[in-house]
């Protein structure tokens, strides 16, 4: 999987009036979990734009000045529910030799004769959450519409999982080609029509 690096400074002060400074001045305080003892710190809230603001899955490489850098994952985030402005960021320490459990998007491959007879593909899960080793964590899983005709739905069970495990029910359905009002609209009338053929012969 790919990793952000983001730069920052570790925090001695971790109270409201710190906190408070941290924002006005443009930054967003942050801390670490996972490891010893939690990791407090704040970043130029900039530094986020290419790990929060996007559809993709990052690891994050947090270099503190003078400090040891810390592999980790974005846990949870927290925005201002007038201005959008990101408040606070947990981040979890990662263990090589322990497994990680984070979503990843799904891309959709391969070309589904439903979609190409009239259907409409439905995404139903944008992202799938997986476990794995952090040197196996994929950067997407790919879901291969290839074998579905109109109707047909694509369960998790079909997804290929090379070193990772898929964390949802069996029932879980990734896609699906639903049949257009249009392919619909045309199956009645192909249906009615064959049904008069039909009729005139007798």
């Amino acid at each position: 999987m790919k990793s952000i690096t983001i730069k920052g400074q570790k925090r001695e002060s971790v109270g409201k009036k710190a906190t408070k400074a941290v924002r006005d001045a443009g930054f967003v305080p942050c801390v670490i979990y996972g490891g010893e003892q939690p990791v407090h710190f704040s970043a130029d809230e900039r530094a986020f734009k290419g790990l929060v603001y996007t559809p993709n899955a990052h690891t994050v490489v947090v270099e503190l000045e003078g400090e040891k850098s810390i592999d980790c994952i974005l846990q949870d985030i927290q925005f201002d529910p007038v201005s959008d402005k990101i408040l606070h960021i947990d981040f979890f320490q990662l263990d090589e030799n322990k497994e990680i459990i984070m979503e990843v998007p799904v891309k959709v491959i391969g070309k589904s004769p439903g979609v190409m007879s009239g259907g409409t593909l439905r995404l139903n899960q944008r992202r799938l959450k997986v476990k794995a080793l952090p040197k196996n964590l994929p950067d997407f899983v790919e879901a291969d519409i290839t074998p579905l005709e109109m109707g047909n739905r694509l369960y998790v069970t079909k997804i290929v999982a090379d070193n990772f495990k898929i964390m949802h029910p069996d029932n879980t359905v990734v896609c699906q080609v639903k049949i257009s009002r249009a392919a619909m609209k045309a199956a009645q009338e192909a249906a009615k029509a064959e049904k008069s053929a039909k009729g005139k012969k007798k």
